[in-house]
């Protein structure tokens, strides 16, 4: 039998998606009582993970067409009589959503992988709706430090940014040694590469510098320096992440980012959270649980209760089943809240902020790395490829490809996120163009190659046998809306106390999330610190009592408990002791670093 839940919140939280999670676990930091309910039975809504079986499964139900964002029921329903409003029933579904396997049955096994073998490992899958990398100097990796919740989640770094140049797919150099290691670019290409980056690591965005790259864009900065066409494509693709139409302030202001994030967490600028990034959200979740919010999945959220104020319709509580619950603010995600709820206004372009969602997206399996095992060393780990913009669209293509060691496949099969802009109803097509450079839904043969030198392998004369083609076995697609405020692009008047946040956004890192999260706290509690940093356990103090004796403890002549910890103290002491548990200790470190 199901319990009641208390009748009184400082706050409830409608959505389990990245933002909300994020205003949740401030909240219940500084000591308000929060209520944090979903209606799906898993967290994170449009940013949750699924291994393969419950990613089909979603992708079936939500993909007719049918969104969340279109109104469930008549306008004139939505707000009634006595001021009830109902909330939409499929919150954070996806549209347009299709899937497709590769011709086992006509062609055979690829590689020993077929459809029955994949489907079996569908627990080894995690599979992001929302993919995204964090910069390592990055506001998500600041937050997650600044904030300890660090410790609830691991991150490996990235291993590899690539692009596609001239037809082929090249690593490109981003650090010192990458760009004298290269063998893409020549010496004169070098210099200049590292003449232009170390430019772009000691801007300061002072009034000069500003006036000077003010009026032109990025691409125009890159041929001012007299960059070869190849390294102005590796800076505004791969580095910068931008396109021929981005700002050069914002051009120069993104390779800082970049070179200021190498070599933080290894030879890399980005970090990937291990088994996928619907351990984001659920991070700020337990963060928030630790320090007194309620959680329930799976809960019906009929609606919100109105009532009627001086200055027209304020909140009063939520209803929950046969409960109504009343907090002071409610905060609301993405997809809940139906159209006639909101009351629209002029938008303010200065002070509006990209519009969330409106994503193509599409997750496919593959049996071979692009550009082959020999350009992904050590098993491919987890790779960027930038695409820019085909004719006829304003936006490229973010691709992200995972292999088993990020926990989010098994091995000798590859994840691959592709993500941009749509343009259309069929995120299919939209996509179409990209995918068709670096994938192929046929099977090729391994070809013979020839060591570095021009010389074959010396046993018998024949090149080293490499697959370098990539065979689709299988592509789902699907979009991501927008919230209806974004959607209409029109700033929203809602009635007093209910809060709307919206995501995902078309952004590689968080920061836009991060910047709504703190917008939304702050207007919930514009006196409050924003995620203070949450105590360790062992720092964790309950009470002051007295140490009390328990029945056959040892006791001093003063009826004292004997302080046992005084023996281990003694025995740490111990020289030899300490010098085998010192050599043990590095042993095991040694073999840790050895299996990274």
């Amino acid at each position: 039998m199901e319990e009641d839940l208390p009748t009184e919140f400082d706050l409830i939280v409608i959505g389990t998606g990245l933002t909300e999670s994020i205003v949740a676990a401030a909240a219940s930091r500084i000591g308000k009582t929060v209520l944090h309910l979903d209606t799906n039975d898993y967290y994170g809504g449009y940013w949750a993970s699924f291994n393969l079986e419950a990613f089909r499964k979603y992708l079936h139900s939500t993909g007719d067409g049918s969104s969340s964002t279109t109104d469930s029921a008549p306008a004139t329903e939505q707000i009634n009589s006595s001021n009830f409003l109902r909330l939409n029933l499929l919150p954070t579904g996806v549209r347009n959503g299709c899937e497709r396997w590769y011709e086992f049955a006509e062609k055979g096994e690829v590689d020993g992988w077929n459809r029955e073998r994949i489907e079996q490992e569908f627990r080894r899958f995690n599979i992001d709706l929302a993919p995204k990398l964090l910069y390592a100097r990055g506001t998500m990796v600041d937050l997650l430090i600044s904030s300890n919740i660090c410790r609830y989640a691991e991150f490996r770094a990235l291993d590899r940014v690539a692009t596609v140049w001239d037809g082929r797919i090249m690593t490109v150099p981003c650090s010192r040694s990458d760009v004298f290691t290269s063998k893409d670019v020549n010496v004169i290409e070098k210099r200049l590469l590292m003449k232009f980056l170390q430019s772009c690591a000691s801007y300061e965005e002072d009034a000069e510098a500003k006036e000077e790259l003010e009026g032109k864009t990025f691409m125009e900065h890159l041929q001012a320096h007299k960059l070869t066409p190849n390294l102005v494509h590796y800076v505004l693709c791969a580095i910068a992440m931008g396109n021929e139409r981005t700002p050069c302030r914002d051009g120069v202001a993104a390779v800082k980012k970049f070179l200021m994030s190498l070599g933080h967490y290894g030879n890399s600028p980005f970090l990937f959270p291990v088994y996928g990034c619907g351990e984001i959200p659920q991070c700020f979740c337990r963060l928030c649980a630790v320090f007194g919010g309620i959680y329930c999945l799976n809960k019906a959220v009929e609606g919100i209760q109105l009532e009627q104020g001086n200055e027209g319709l304020r909140y009063e509580s939520v209803k929950c089943g046969k409960q109504n619950i009343s907090s002071k603010h409610v905060v609301v995600g993405q997809g809940y809240l139906p159209r006639t709820v909101f009351t629209t206004r002029t938008p303010v372009e200065c002070g509006k902020l990209e519009p969330c969602g409106n994503l193509a997206r599409a997750v496919i399996l593959t049996n071979v790395p692009f550009g082959g095992a020999s350009q992904n060393p050590g098993g491919g780990g987890v790779a960027i490829l930038k695409l820019p913009a085909v004719s006829g669209r304003q936006d490229g293509v973010t691709i992200l490809q995972m292999s088993h060691s990020s926990g989010t496949c098994p091995k000798e099969i590859y994840l691959i996120h592709a993500t941009t802009r749509a343009v259309s109803q069929n995120p299919e097509e939209d996509l179409k163009p990209y995918i068709a450079q670096i994938l192929s839904k046929e099977y090729s043969s391994p070809v013979k190659t020839v060591e570095e030198d021009g010389k074959g392998d010396a046993g018998d004369g024949n090149g080293q046998q490499e697959n370098t083609t990539s065979t689709i076995l299988y592509e789902a697609y699907f979009n991501i809306p927008s919230c209806l405020a974004c959607a209409e692009n029109a700033n929203v008047s809602l009635p007093e106390g209910v809060h709307l946040v919206c995501g995902p956004y078309h952004e590689l890192d968080y920061d836009q999330t991060i910047q709504q999260a703190r917008t939304m706290f702050r207007e919930i509690y514009p006196d409050e610190d924003f995620l203070p940093r949450a105590p360790d356990p062992e720092e964790i103090i309950i009470g002051e009592e007295e140490p009390v004796a328990e029945p056959g403890d040892p006791v001093t002549e003063n009826n004292e408990p004997v302080d046992n910890a005084s023996e281990c103290r003694e025995t740490e002491a111990d020289p030899s002791v300490a010098q085998e548990a010192k050599e043990d200790a590095i042993d095991k470190a040694e073999e840790c670093t050895e299996h990274k």
